[in-house]
């Protein structure tokens, strides 16, 4: 098997596969292909996409390879996908910041830095597969560990967790494109009003994207890991 029939293959594997898929998976696939090799022929497929200004771009998210619209096409996307986004709220937002910094993390040490009750917004986060239970922590009363999951990767465009951003630039990093509507509120004392989005819908989509911080073709230097990840 040559070097453009393991492309191909591999371009398809990513194409029909609704997660991302990791270099060693493809590696396990196609014929006599090495995961490092699968890298570089990912890298081709990306660097070919461009030069031909394709609708689409190689996105390296949550571990794996991903094939995304680009940012172009974001209205036209928009229009043709009529489901509602995921909302967030900026409580929910920050309740998610802290405890990917932070994780695993239970929930009052996020009431602790946030000076609210977050009770709800947590279980919100949980229920959009956007936080998951970790465990318990080993103290009295054994309270449940929350921490980030792959679709929260997926969802902010990251690689892995140490392309973590600073707290202040999250919301930056999160493409435009992504699904996901930031809301506005304010949080009323010891009040978590992340509350009210436990109601709304939960419908991001990865068919569109914004440009990614760190396409395929062009992975830049790691930002620098923070001391806990989520």
């Amino acid at each position: 098997m040559d070097r453009q029939q393991q492309k191909q293959i591999v371009e398809a594997l990513i194409l029909a596969s609704p997660e991302p898929v990791s270099a060693q998976r493809l590696a396990q696939i196609v014929p006599y292909l090495k995961p490092a090799k699968a890298k570089e022929l990912v890298a081709e497929l990306d660097g070919e996409y461009r030069e031909q200004e394709r609708a689409f771009e190689v996105w390296e998210v949550a571990g794996g390879y991903q094939i995304r619209t680009r940012p172009d096409f974001s209205g036209y996307l928009k229009a043709l996908h009529a489901e509602r986004p995921l909302r967030l709220s900026r409580a929910a937002l920050e309740t998610l910041s802290v405890i990917a910094y932070k994780q695993p993390a239970t929930r009052a040490e996020v009431e602790h830095i946030r000076g609210v009750d977050v009770g709800a917004t947590v279980k919100s986060l949980v229920d959009r597969k956007l936080l998951r239970i970790a465990g318990h922590r080993e103290v009295p009363g054994r309270p449940m560990l929350y921490a980030t999951t792959r679709r929260f990767l997926e969802v902010f465009g990251l690689a892995k967790l140490d392309d973590l951003p600073t707290l202040r630039e999250i919301e930056e990093l999160l493409p435009a494109d992504s699904g996901v509507e930031i809301e506005a509120d304010e949080d009323a004392p010891g009040v978590d009003a992340g509350a009210a989005a436990s109601s709304e819908e939960a419908s991001a989509g990865n068919a569109g994207a914004t440009e990614p911080p760190h396409p395929a073709s062009e992975a830049p230097a790691a930002a620098p890991a923070p001391s806990e990840l989520h």
